[in-house]
C-alpha cells in the first residue's frame, strides 16, 4: 500500500469527511449571503446528508427545488475540489426534500402494490433525479426492481415485476 492510499478515508469515514466539507462550505455561503441558517450533517447509509435549518430559507429551495438542486451541485463541487472524488452528498433545506420524500412514497407504494398484484410493469410520470431516487429506494425495499427511462427532463421510472 503506497502512502496515497493510507491517507484516503475509509468507506465509513468518507461520508463524514464529505459532510464536514459541505457543512463548512455552506456555512461560509450562508454568511456571505447574510442568511440565518445552520448546516446539520448526518450520514445516511453510504452518503453524507446535510440539512440547512433555520429561518425562512425558501429562496434556497426555489420553485420546485431548482435552487436547491443547483446548491447541491455546487456543494458537491466544493467537496470534489477538496477530496478529488465525486460526491453523492444529499442536501436539504428547511425539510423540503424530506417532505417531498413523504409525498412520493405513498403513491409509489400504490404502484408497487399494483405491479405485485398484476405482474405487469408500471411506468410513472416524469420526475427529477431526486424523485426517481426516492421511488427506486421504495421499489427496492419492496423487493422489486425498477429502472429509469427516457431523457431529461422527461425521465421516468418503470417498476418491474419480480
Amino acid at each position: 500500500m503506497d502512502s496515497s492510499e493510507s491517507n484516503r478515508p475509509s468507506k465509513v469515514e468518507r461520508p463524514e469527511q464529505e459532510g464536514d466539507i459541505a457543512a463548512d462550505y455552506l456555512e461560509e455561503l450562508l454568511d456571505i449571503a447574510d442568511l440565518d441558517g445552520d448546516p446539520d450533517m448526518d450520514v445516511e447509509g453510504d452518503r453524507a446528508a446535510v440539512s440547512i435549518v433555520g429561518a425562512d430559507l425558501s429562496q434556497l429551495v426555489g420553485a420546485k427545488g431548482e435552487v436547491l438542486d443547483a446548491l447541491q451541485e455546487l456543494t458537491r463541487l466544493a467537496v470534489y475540489r477538496e477530496t478529488g472524488e465525486r460526491s453523492r452528498l444529499m442536501l436539504d433545506v428547511s425539510g423540503y426534500r424530506a417532505e417531498q420524500r413523504e409525498r412520493l412514497v405513498s403513491p409509489a407504494t400504490e404502484k408497487i402494490a399494483e405491479v405485485q398484484k398484476t405482474g405487469d410493469s408500471v411506468s410513472l410520470e416524469p420526475m427529477t433525479s431526486f424523485e426517481r431516487k426516492v421511488v427506486h429506494d421504495a421499489v427496492s425495499a419492496a423487493g422489486l426492481t425498477s429502472e429509469s427511462e427516457g431523457a431529461e427532463p422527461r425521465r421516468f421510472v418503470v417498476i418491474l415485476p419480480a
